[in-house]
């Protein structure tokens, strides 16, 4: 039962939040009807927007685009809403050359977002019916708008990607080979990300630990983001718009994590049918959307299951293997300002074993975390716009009793979100949020080392844990060549009877050099309260032990558009983690308990890339990162438990026309540090051995009918070259052993829908 206290807290955080509640970050046409508003002019072209038919393509397609049109006219962004390849990415990379009379408010320029209908039609057969585009091979495509309902959408801010992450679009990734159509697995390709075993979609970042690396989707903050083992993300493709990766220096609106940041936003609600569905050799799951009271409201619902469990446990030795996830969401449209959403989303995770190679029963993991979010948005005026939202969570862990025991939280955060466009060249946002946590923990009933009772007992019990923060982000365009992104937060930890304080403020700023290249420059100090190498659901260290763990992230790069839709970057970073809980460090040797030593973590290295569109005829990536990743305790020094100096990552794909799409990636990295008895040998430690992995994926797509629905069959293998990693070396007194593990090889072979 909740305590008083607990429950006194959760009512403090609803009047807070209430008392600070404006509503959404996006304003919607106003309605003629309600109380006087801004008149709105919509954008209209101003060029030709014409569009190629894309060669080697065959059929009539459709593409539904979004356009963020800023005040000057020019498409800041265009994503694409629904669409088949190679149809959506020509229709997408046309729409960013195209120019607009901007919307207006009152007569004022202003940004705007549209959505637009790109049709192709194919070209003619037959010479008399159209000798012109039979000559030239072409088709033909048309634009039409496509806000018959809902209308222009004025922005308070211009939109723009923020250019200390990587913005990952969704027709993109998932076309990237060893993915599995998720898009957060593409993370794994991303510069500076080191894997922390091949497979398993588990990454350093920077050198900074999987514990210290924050998810979140639509801003609420997730305790973890993948299934066990090799599973999918416990959020499925079809729910997700696009994904923004900081892999250092994030916006002060996120926080709380000493490493990077990973955030995720969900679709729009759509005033339509629409859904998907994935049928695989270990799970199926599905999506559907469909609008009500006029189509000023929508009902989605989603999940997954593995049903494979019977499979996995033959194949690997009475290994009990299962997970499921789900997603659930209401939105609805109060008047064109104000729109309430409820959205409720889960996961559970069961990994162990009960005979076999194992004497007894055995939990490796077993966890599972539910989220409830309400939240409201409000337009203000065609300036400022608001939201407020509230969060209910459950997360829990149970173990073995012989190791662990049980761990359950019950969760409450309260936020409140501001922008407000102070002028044509500048946009600000505010927010604060508060959370408040009852944490359960309930020691092992048979350990039988009192050692660890006691250890267990320093590092975890049952109390409150609070949060409270505030944050500002701003963007000053200082010129039209010079953009400043300026942003602090301010936030009160409290665990227990302990409490810390943590300012991070960061700077990120962006120089044009020319129109096709510019500088990116970063810098950014973090705070978190002490943390695992892995996140666990409901698993959080008591007391603040140790003070928080602080992150101090620099970065200074260069990106280039080349001709042919060729990218190319270069990054130079450093990151350091002062009194990092890392575990992983080869000092801890001779300290009684791993949690007690807390070192600084230093990273520095360069990160180079180049890219062009894997959903282009021919496309793909080089992904190479060279880095170093020290620990340091006392005048102790050596390297970081996961240092591997070398990580690149390559893969192209090609379209054969008549919808068949073939792709390869692959990945290379070296060894890591081997564990040493001696103190000395920490500082320069013999290494496991390199790895490589051949990733391949074939997919197969059949149009259906002319609304844009779609079949395909995928087949896909996850390290085709059955390669074995050699996770570990253990050495003493000179004698080093080695541990391998694999081939971890997952062909897939799965059966996409679309409506």
């Amino acid at each position: 039962m909740l305590s008083r206290s607990f429950v006194g807290r959760v009512v403090a955080t609803l009047v807070l939040s209430c008392a600070t509640a404006h509503g959404q970050p996006r304003v919607n046409s106003p309605d003629p009807e309600s109380s006087p508003g801004p008149e709105l002019a919509p954008p209209e072209p101003a060029s030709s927007t014409g569009v190629d038919y894309p060669s080697g393509a065959d059929g009539d397609a459709v593409v539904l685009l979004e356009l963020t049109i800023g005040a000057d006219g020019q498409v800041n962004r265009a994503r694409v809403v629904d669409g088949d390849e190679p149809f959506a990415t020509a229709a997408e990379l046309a729409a960013k050359a195209w120019r607009f009379r901007p919307a207006k408010s009152n007569g004022q320029a202003v940004a705007a977002k549209i959505r637009v209908e790109v049709s192709f039609a194919a070209p003619s057969r037959d010479p008399a019916q159209d000798p012109d585009r039979r000559a030239s091979g072409l088709g033909s495509a048309t634009v039409e708008p496509a806000n018959a309902v809902d209308g222009p959408e004025v922005l308070v801010e211009d939109d723009r990607p923020d250019p200390a992450a990587h913005h990952l679009g969704r027709v993109e990734v998932r076309q990237m080979p060893g993915a599995f159509g998720d898009p957060f697995r593409a993370i794994e390709a991303q510069p500076g990300v080191t894997p922390f075993l091949s497979g398993t979609p588990i990454f350093f970042v920077r050198g900074a630990p999987p514990g210290n690396v924050g998810y979140f989707l639509d801003g609420i903050p997730l305790p973890l983001l993948f299934h066990v083992a090799t599973g999918p993300a416990v959020v499925p493709p079809g729910l997700i718009e696009g994904l923004a990766f900081y892999p250092g220096a994030y916006p002060a609106r996120y926080g709380r994590a000493a490493g990077g940041i990973l955030a995720a936003e969900t679709v729009r609600p759509r005033a339509e049918w629409h859904g998907e569905t994935t049928i695989r050799v270990l799970d199926a799951g599905a999506m559907v959307e469909a609008p009500f009271a006029g189509g000023r409201g929508t009902a989605l619902v989603g999940g997954r299951h593995a049903y494979s469990a019977k499979l996995v446990s033959d194949l690997l030795n009475d290994v009990e293997y299962r997970y499921w996830d789900y997603q659930a969401r209401v939105s609805y449209e109060l008047s064109p300002r104000d729109r309430v959403q409820l959205f409720g989303f889960g996961s559970n995770d069961f990994l162990g074993a009960s005979s076999g190679v194992f004497d007894d029963n055995t939990t490796f993991f077993d966890a599972e975390f539910h989220r409830i979010d309400v939240r409201y948005d409000r337009s203000i005026n065609a300036r400022s716009s608001a939201r407020v939202g509230v969060t209910l969570g459950l997360d829990e862990t149970r173990g073995d009793d012989d190791d662990f025991g049980k761990s359950r939280k019950l969760s409450v955060r309260a936020r409140t979100d501001v922008h407000h466009r102070a002028g044509e060249h500048t946009t600000v946002r505010v927010g604060a949020d508060i959370s408040v946590a009852d944490v359960d923990f309930r020691l092992p009933r048979n350990s039988t080392s009192l050692e660890d009772l006691a250890s267990l007992a320093r590092n975890f019990n049952s109390r409150i844990d609070s949060v409270i923060g505030t944050y500002v982000d701003a963007e000053f365009r200082v010129t039209p060549r010079i953009t400043l992104n300026p942003g602090v937060r301010a936030d009160l930890f409290q665990s227990g009877d302990n409490s810390e304080v943590g300012i991070d403020p960061r700077l990120s700023a962006v120089f044009e050099l020319t129109p096709r290249v510019r500088t990116i420059h970063a810098v950014g100090i973090s705070h978190q309260p002490p943390s695992f190498l892995i996140p666990v659901p409901g698993v959080d260290i008591a007391g603040l032990r140790g003070g928080l763990q602080r992150g101090v992230q620099t970065s200074s790069g260069v990106e280039a558009d080349l001709p042919e839709k060729l990218a190319v970057g270069t990054t130079f970073f450093h990151n350091a983690i002062i009194d990092s809980s890392d575990p992983l460090s080869l000092l801890r040797i001779g300290v009684d308990d791993e949690l007690d030593l807390r070192p600084l973590g230093r990273t520095v290295g360069v990160e180079l890339s180049a890219r062009r569109p894997l959903t282009e005829r021919l496309g793909g990536f080089v992904s190479y990162t060279l880095s170093k990743s020290v620990r340091s305790f006392g005048r102790e020094s050596g390297p970081g438990g996961f240092d591997r100096r070398h990580v690149l990552s390559a893969a192209l794909g090609y379209d054969f026309g008549r919808r068949w799409r073939a792709g390869a990636r692959y990945l290379y990295f070296t060894g890591g540090p081997a564990e040493v008895d001696n103190i000395r040998l920490a500082r320069d430690p013999p290494r496991t051995r390199p790895f490589h992995r051949l990733d391949l994926r074939v997919e197969k797509r059949w149009p259906i009918g002319s609304a844009g629905a779609w079949i395909a069959l995928v087949f896909e293998v996850l390290n085709a070259t059955l390669s074995v990693e050699e996770v570990g070396l253990k050495c003493e007194q000179s004698v080093c052993e080695s541990d391998e593990f694999g081939p971890l090889t997952v062909p897939s072979v799965g059966l996409e829908a679309a409506f």
